[in-house]
């Protein structure tokens, strides 16, 4: 909703804008929106999955964690 893109703007940026700012920007980025979620989706894509387990384990007398 417009009030909680307002106040994450305030939180992270401390700036005010109003709502009816907001939903002027988000009038004119629409159609933009719309036409990436509706593009043609490549036939492959490349995806790495990396996964760890973190131990604790002793390292020159020391104990550190480890993948």
């Amino acid at each position: 909703t417009t009030n909680d893109i307002e106040s994450h703007m305030r939180e992270l940026y401390d700036i005010e804008i109003s709502d009816s700012t907001i939903s002027r920007i988000t009038d004119k980025i629409l159609p933009i929106v719309q036409e990436w979620q509706e593009r043609p989706l490549e036939e492959i894509y490349a995806v790495v999955f990396m996964d760890a387990i973190h131990y604790h384990v002793r390292n020159e007398g020391r104990i550190v964690k480890r993948a």
